[in-house]
Protein backbone atom coordinates (compact mmCIF):
# COMPACT_ATOMS: atom_id res chain seq x y z
CA UNK A 1 0.00 0.00 0.00
CA UNK A 2 0.89 3.73 -0.75
CA UNK A 3 3.07 5.36 1.94
CA UNK A 4 1.65 8.14 3.79
CA UNK A 5 4.22 11.03 3.59
CA UNK A 6 1.99 12.92 6.69
CA UNK A 7 2.49 9.78 9.01
CA UNK A 8 5.70 10.02 8.72
CA UNK A 9 6.56 13.39 9.07
CA UNK A 10 4.82 13.44 12.26
CA UNK A 11 6.28 10.47 13.86
CA UNK A 12 9.30 11.06 12.70
CA UNK A 13 9.30 15.08 14.07
CA UNK A 14 10.25 16.17 10.50
CA UNK A 15 8.49 19.52 9.00
CA UNK A 16 5.71 18.84 7.18
CA UNK A 17 4.39 20.87 4.31
CA UNK A 18 0.82 20.87 2.62
CA UNK A 19 -1.20 22.57 0.40
CA UNK A 20 -5.38 22.97 0.09
CA UNK A 21 -7.59 22.52 -3.16
CA UNK A 22 -11.10 23.61 -3.88
CA UNK A 23 -11.02 22.12 -7.15
CA UNK A 24 -11.83 18.56 -8.25
CA UNK A 25 -9.32 18.06 -11.17
CA UNK A 26 -6.90 15.40 -11.15
CA UNK A 27 -4.10 18.00 -13.15
CA UNK A 28 -4.04 19.75 -10.08
CA UNK A 29 -2.58 17.43 -8.18
CA UNK A 30 -0.60 16.25 -10.94
CA UNK A 31 0.81 20.00 -10.70
CA UNK A 32 1.33 20.11 -7.75
CA UNK A 33 2.85 17.04 -7.20
CA UNK A 34 5.45 18.23 -9.87
CA UNK A 35 7.03 20.33 -8.06
CA UNK A 36 8.21 17.81 -5.60
CA UNK A 37 7.97 20.52 -2.73
CA UNK A 38 4.80 19.14 -1.04
CA UNK A 39 3.70 15.89 1.24
CA UNK A 40 0.31 16.04 0.88
CA UNK A 41 -2.73 18.15 -0.63
CA UNK A 42 -5.93 18.54 1.26
CA UNK A 43 -9.16 18.86 -0.73
CA UNK A 44 -11.24 21.25 1.16
CA UNK A 45 -14.61 19.03 0.67
CA UNK A 46 -16.40 21.49 3.50
CA UNK A 47 -16.71 24.45 0.92
CA UNK A 48 -16.45 22.89 -2.41
CA UNK A 49 -18.85 20.67 -4.60
CA UNK A 50 -17.68 17.25 -5.67
CA UNK A 51 -19.30 13.59 -5.41
CA UNK A 52 -17.74 10.42 -5.29
CA UNK A 53 -16.13 9.39 -7.94
CA UNK A 54 -13.87 12.81 -7.63
CA UNK A 55 -12.48 11.49 -4.52
CA UNK A 56 -11.15 8.07 -6.26
CA UNK A 57 -9.85 10.13 -9.26
CA UNK A 58 -8.01 12.67 -6.91
CA UNK A 59 -6.54 10.08 -5.08
CA UNK A 60 -5.54 8.29 -7.78
CA UNK A 61 -3.82 11.51 -8.90
CA UNK A 62 -2.11 11.49 -5.70
CA UNK A 63 -0.98 8.22 -5.94
CA UNK A 64 0.55 9.19 -9.77
CA UNK A 65 2.84 12.60 -8.20
CA UNK A 66 4.07 10.96 -4.86
CA UNK A 67 1.68 12.70 -2.45
CA UNK A 68 -0.27 11.75 -0.02
CA UNK A 69 -4.09 13.39 0.35
CA UNK A 70 -6.60 14.77 3.42
CA UNK A 71 -9.91 15.66 3.02
CA UNK A 72 -11.68 18.21 5.14
CA UNK A 73 -14.91 16.99 6.40
CA UNK A 74 -18.17 18.76 7.32
CA UNK A 75 -19.28 18.00 10.70
CA UNK A 76 -22.73 17.19 8.94
CA UNK A 77 -22.98 13.13 8.08
CA UNK A 78 -18.73 13.37 9.04
CA UNK A 79 -18.66 9.57 9.21
CA UNK A 80 -20.13 8.57 5.86
CA UNK A 81 -17.84 10.86 3.83
CA UNK A 82 -14.70 9.97 5.99
CA UNK A 83 -15.10 5.82 5.09
CA UNK A 84 -16.07 6.83 1.42
CA UNK A 85 -12.80 8.89 1.41
CA UNK A 86 -10.50 6.70 2.97
CA UNK A 87 -11.87 3.86 0.39
CA UNK A 88 -11.41 5.85 -2.40
CA UNK A 89 -7.53 5.54 -1.43
CA UNK A 90 -7.30 9.50 0.50
CA UNK A 91 -5.34 8.84 3.94
CA UNK A 92 -5.86 11.53 6.19
CA UNK A 93 -8.63 13.45 7.97
CA UNK A 94 -9.59 16.60 9.09
CA UNK A 95 -12.72 17.24 10.74
CA UNK A 96 -14.75 20.54 10.79
CA UNK A 97 -16.92 21.70 13.54
CA UNK A 98 -16.03 19.45 16.12
CA UNK A 99 -17.27 21.20 19.91
CA UNK A 100 -17.34 18.06 22.53
CA UNK A 101 -15.28 15.33 23.44
CA UNK A 102 -18.37 13.19 21.87
CA UNK A 103 -18.06 15.29 18.62
CA UNK A 104 -13.96 14.07 18.39
CA UNK A 105 -15.05 10.45 19.48
CA UNK A 106 -17.36 10.17 16.72
CA UNK A 107 -15.03 11.20 14.56
CA UNK A 108 -12.10 8.67 15.26
CA UNK A 109 -14.71 6.09 15.13
CA UNK A 110 -15.32 6.83 11.68
CA UNK A 111 -11.73 6.03 10.54
CA UNK A 112 -10.30 3.68 13.44
CA UNK A 113 -11.02 0.27 12.43
CA UNK A 114 -13.21 -2.72 14.44
CA UNK A 115 -13.56 -4.31 17.17
CA UNK A 116 -12.33 -1.28 19.18
CA UNK A 117 -14.01 1.60 16.93
CA UNK A 118 -16.51 1.73 14.41
CA UNK A 119 -15.20 1.42 10.48
CA UNK A 120 -15.81 -1.93 9.06
CA UNK A 121 -13.45 -2.77 6.27
CA UNK A 122 -14.99 -2.34 3.17
CA UNK A 123 -12.09 -4.61 1.16
CA UNK A 124 -14.56 -4.27 -2.27
CA UNK A 125 -14.21 -0.83 -2.32
CA UNK A 126 -11.46 1.10 -4.59
CA UNK A 127 -9.57 0.54 -1.60
CA UNK A 128 -9.36 -3.41 -1.73
CA UNK A 129 -11.47 -4.15 -4.89
CA UNK A 130 -11.92 -7.68 -3.59
CA UNK A 131 -8.04 -7.85 -2.37
CA UNK A 132 -6.41 -6.92 -5.82
CA UNK A 133 -5.18 -3.45 -4.65
CA UNK A 134 -5.33 -4.39 -0.67
CA UNK A 135 -5.64 -7.35 1.93
CA UNK A 136 -8.21 -6.85 4.67
CA UNK A 137 -5.75 -6.93 6.84
CA UNK A 138 -4.22 -3.77 4.97
CA UNK A 139 -7.19 -2.01 4.68
CA UNK A 140 -6.95 -2.27 8.97
CA UNK A 141 -3.60 -0.83 8.22
CA UNK A 142 -5.25 1.47 6.84
CA UNK A 143 -7.68 2.56 8.73
CA UNK A 144 -4.75 2.25 11.94
CA UNK A 145 -2.40 4.49 9.73
CA UNK A 146 -4.63 7.27 8.84
CA UNK A 147 -3.61 10.64 10.32
CA UNK A 148 -7.12 12.10 12.15
CA UNK A 149 -6.81 15.81 12.28
CA UNK A 150 -9.79 18.15 14.31
CA UNK A 151 -10.43 21.87 13.90
CA UNK A 152 -10.55 23.77 16.80
CA UNK A 153 -12.29 26.34 15.55
CA UNK A 154 -15.43 26.94 18.16
CA UNK A 155 -15.46 28.76 21.86
CA UNK A 156 -16.53 25.25 22.82
CA UNK A 157 -13.95 23.25 21.43
CA UNK A 158 -11.03 25.39 23.16
CA UNK A 159 -12.88 24.69 26.38
CA UNK A 160 -13.03 20.92 26.22
CA UNK A 161 -9.77 20.87 24.35
CA UNK A 162 -7.97 19.09 27.27
CA UNK A 163 -10.08 16.48 26.93
CA UNK A 164 -10.84 16.02 23.30
CA UNK A 165 -6.68 15.44 23.11
CA UNK A 166 -7.12 12.67 25.89
CA UNK A 167 -8.62 10.69 22.80
CA UNK A 168 -4.89 8.70 22.28
CA UNK A 169 -6.02 8.46 18.55
CA UNK A 170 -6.36 12.21 17.31
CA UNK A 171 -2.76 13.08 15.69
CA UNK A 172 -3.13 16.78 14.49
CA UNK A 173 -4.84 20.00 15.55
CA UNK A 174 -5.62 22.61 13.48
CA UNK A 175 -6.78 26.37 14.73
CA UNK A 176 -9.63 28.46 12.77
CA UNK A 177 -9.36 31.68 13.27
CA UNK A 178 -12.21 32.78 10.70
CA UNK A 179 -15.07 30.62 12.64
CA UNK A 180 -13.36 30.85 16.35
CA UNK A 181 -13.72 34.84 15.62
CA UNK A 182 -17.41 34.22 14.85
CA UNK A 183 -18.30 31.69 17.61
CA UNK A 184 -17.41 34.74 20.68
CA UNK A 185 -18.99 36.94 18.47
CA UNK A 186 -16.43 39.17 17.17
CA UNK A 187 -16.71 37.87 13.19
CA UNK A 188 -13.35 38.94 11.11
CA UNK A 189 -11.71 40.15 13.65
CA UNK A 190 -8.41 37.65 13.64
CA UNK A 191 -6.07 39.49 15.87
CA UNK A 192 -8.24 40.15 18.44
CA UNK A 193 -6.53 39.41 21.52
CA UNK A 194 -9.18 36.51 22.99
CA UNK A 195 -8.46 34.79 19.30
CA UNK A 196 -5.11 35.51 19.19
CA UNK A 197 -4.95 33.57 23.21
CA UNK A 198 -7.12 31.03 21.77
CA UNK A 199 -4.98 30.27 18.93
CA UNK A 200 -1.62 29.89 21.23
CA UNK A 201 -3.79 27.94 23.90
CA UNK A 202 -4.55 25.24 21.32
CA UNK A 203 -1.21 25.12 20.15
CA UNK A 204 0.68 24.83 23.58
CA UNK A 205 -1.97 22.04 24.93
CA UNK A 206 -1.11 20.21 21.48
CA UNK A 207 2.48 20.16 22.08
CA UNK A 208 1.71 19.42 25.68
CA UNK A 209 -0.31 16.01 25.21
CA UNK A 210 1.97 15.53 22.45
CA UNK A 211 -0.65 16.21 19.35
CA UNK A 212 0.81 17.86 16.19
CA UNK A 213 -0.40 21.63 15.80
CA UNK A 214 -0.71 22.51 12.32
CA UNK A 215 -0.29 26.15 10.96
CA UNK A 216 -2.12 27.33 8.24
CA UNK A 217 -0.11 30.39 6.68
CA UNK A 218 -0.48 32.15 2.99
CA UNK A 219 2.96 33.25 3.23
CA UNK A 220 6.51 31.31 4.00
CA UNK A 221 7.61 34.00 5.80
CA UNK A 222 4.93 33.82 8.08
CA UNK A 223 6.17 29.99 9.35
CA UNK A 224 8.83 31.62 11.70
CA UNK A 225 7.01 32.70 14.61
CA UNK A 226 5.27 29.04 14.15
CA UNK A 227 8.60 27.55 14.43
CA UNK A 228 9.52 29.48 17.52
CA UNK A 229 6.38 28.28 19.36
CA UNK A 230 7.15 24.46 18.43
CA UNK A 231 5.08 24.13 15.05
CA UNK A 232 6.69 21.40 12.64
CA UNK A 233 3.55 20.92 10.53
CA UNK A 234 2.40 23.89 7.70
CA UNK A 235 -0.17 24.04 5.36
CA UNK A 236 0.62 26.85 2.67
CA UNK A 237 -1.91 28.69 0.88
CA UNK A 238 -5.12 27.70 -1.28
CA UNK A 239 -5.54 27.12 -4.56
CA UNK A 240 -7.94 30.05 -4.84
CA UNK A 241 -6.54 32.65 -3.22
CA UNK A 242 -3.18 31.78 -4.74
CA UNK A 243 -5.45 32.62 -8.14
CA UNK A 244 -7.19 35.49 -6.96
CA UNK A 245 -4.02 36.98 -5.89
CA UNK A 246 -2.15 36.77 -8.49
CA UNK A 247 -4.97 38.14 -10.66
CA UNK A 248 -5.73 41.17 -8.83
CA UNK A 249 -1.41 41.47 -8.97
CA UNK A 250 -0.55 40.87 -12.12
CA UNK A 251 -3.86 42.64 -13.98
CA UNK A 252 -3.69 45.66 -11.43
CA UNK A 253 0.19 46.20 -12.87
CA UNK A 254 -0.83 45.52 -16.50
CA UNK A 255 -4.00 48.44 -16.26
CA UNK A 256 -1.19 50.79 -14.54
CA UNK A 257 0.88 50.14 -17.29
CA UNK A 258 -1.43 50.29 -19.87
CA UNK A 259 -2.61 53.62 -18.41
CA UNK A 260 0.86 55.22 -18.38
CA UNK A 261 1.37 54.19 -22.14
CA UNK A 262 -1.89 55.47 -23.39
CA UNK A 263 -1.10 59.10 -21.58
Amino acid sequence: MKENRLRERIESDEISIGTRMQTQWPGLLEIIGQTDRFDYVEFLAEYAPYDLRDLENMARAAELSGLSMMIKIDAENRAFVAQRAMAAGIQNLLFADVRTVEDAREAVAAVRPEPEWDNGVRSDRRNGYVGGYASPEEVVEWCEDAVIAVMVEKEETVENLEGILAIDEIDMVQFGPADYSLSIGKPGEYDAPEVREAALTTIETALDTGVAPRAEINHPDEAADYLDLGVRDFNLNTDTRVIHNWYEEHVGRLAESASEFSR
